[in-house]
């Protein structure tokens, strides 16, 4: 229980602070790759506890823990840090199950140092590292206990879906690129295999953890839906019969753990009693079942439906790729016609230059979108991105100057030169209106 943790730091605070010793180089192999870490162990004294650390989501060496790592071993608990591989990881390619071989493989290296117990030795596991870090305990019993931080009960594309709304409804975007960015885009992502562990389940890997649990949340939490995790967390050991956990909510802290004001900013500090609650508990009995109530959340997180046939990436990517050439078109081949020849030039050049400037500047904007902007959207006007806002405009563009060259096409059909070029661009107009419907540039 919670209470008895706090006994037990009342005793360590009179004990006296182990000095950190020394760093200890290490490397140990994992599927054919060889990862190369750090032991920051106490200094003295008996066969000490041990953490691996697992990393979150992303690119990340040794250092990036090193303040939790030197924290941990000024309390007596010796702890690996390791750089991330990147071989086999990176945004479009990772396995859980590599990973938390990666984890075991270290595991194993720190079980072996000396000065280590190694029948003490679990895993710490940051957002990424709360799917990795459970299942690596789920597949070896040489895993003493595990630590998660912001750790998720939903799939990574429910996460990251969530997360994004979050992000995009605080920066004040409202509407269909809040829909977009959330829901269309994840599920493409995912439908067309450019999301890997999109659809990972963590719950039957946390009914298949025996070892002691201690999960760990912010209460602002803007990247993991905290409110269900707990939930999720208790109410899956509960039924597996697992009583050893103690789930701890912290106030005023994000993330990771850090200090914050709303969540989406990161001060200076890790929330108060943090640090210590790992490590009293590492070093002390793990006492459960132990469980705050669940942070409330703004929204909560919803499940992503598959594809429909016709929204199929391929599909998609095609109709884009069709309307962009079809606009494309008549530009190019009034290269080499005379202007006499041009039949409607104003308002087919007009459904032309709107019809590129949407298509290829959606593009672009997806791309920004999607590698991160979404979490910092920028300046909003009428509950849109001034981007996404201008995309729009062009989209209205584009049907406007349809709707006139088709009736000015049509009044003039009786003429035959440059039909077959018209004809085209408004086929491009044609496709461009559901494929800008399916993402949101035409609706509100």
């Amino acid at each position: 229980m919670i209470a008895a943790l706090f006994a037990a730091a009342v005793v360590a605070v009179s004990s006296p602070v182990p000095a950190a010793a020394p760093d200890g180089e290490v490397s140990f192999t994992s599927h054919g790759v060889t990862l190369r870490g750090t032991v920051v162990a106490p200094e003295g004294g008996g066969p000490a506890p041990g953490i691996v650390m697992v990393h979150g989501s992303g690119e990340h060496d040794r250092d990036d823990y090193r303040a939790e790592a030197e924290a941990f071993a000024k309390a007596g608990i010796a702890t690996l840090i390791y750089d991330k591989r990147t071989e086999g990881y990176s945004l479009f390619e990772r396995d859980y199950s590599v990973l938390a071989d990666d984890a075991l493989a270290a595991v194993q290296a720190l079980r072996s140092r000396p000065g280590v117990d190694p029948a003490r030795v679990g895993v710490w596991g940051l957002s990424e590292g709360g799917w990795v870090a459970p299942l690596a305990a789920s597949k070896s019993k040489d895993v003493a206990f595990v630590v998660t931080v912001g750790a998720n009960g939903v799939s990574p594309d429910r996460q990251q879906s969530w997360a994004f709304e979050t992000y995009l409804r605080h920066g004040g975007v409202t509407g269909s690129m809040v829909d977009m960015v959330a829901s269309t885009n994840m599920r493409t992502l995912a439908g067309a295999g450019a999301f890997p562990e999109a659809g990972y389940d963590p719950v039957p890997v946390l009914e298949k953890v025996r070892q002691p649990v201690l999960g760990l949340w912010g209460e602002q939490d803007r990247l993991t839906p905290p409110g269900e995790a707990v939930r999720i967390f208790r109410e899956t050991l509960e039924r597996t019969g697992n009583r050893q956990y103690t789930l701890k909510v912290f106030p005023q802290a994000q993330h990771g753990l850090r200090r914050t004001t709303d969540g989406f900013d990161k001060l200076d500090g890790f929330a108060p009693g943090y640090l210590d609650l790992v490590a009293n508990w590492v070093n002390g009995p793990k006492n459960g079942p132990s469980a705050d109530p669940p942070p409330v959340q703004a929204s909560q997180s919803v499940a992503l439906a598959p594809l429909a046939w016709y929204e199929a990436p391929w599909l998609q990517i095609g109709v884009w790729a069709l309307a962009l050439l079809a606009f494309a078109a008549y530009p190019v081949t009034a290269l080499f016609r005379r202007r006499k020849d041009v039949p409607l030039a104003r308002p087919a050049r007009w459904l032309a230059s709107t019809g590129l400037l949407a298509t290829v500047g959606f593009l672009a904007y997806y791309v920004v979108l999607t590698t991160g902007a979404a979490m910092a959207p920028g300046p909003v006007l009428f509950g849109r991105t001034l981007p996404w806002l201008a995309l729009q405009l062009g989209a209205v563009g584009v049907v406007a100057a349809g709707v006139v060259t088709a009736v000015s096409w049509w009044r003039r059909r009786n003429e035959t030169s440059g039909g077959v070029r018209v004809g085209l661009l408004l086929t491009g107009a044609v496709l461009f209106v559901p494929w800008a419907v399916h993402w949101g540039l035409l609706v509100p």
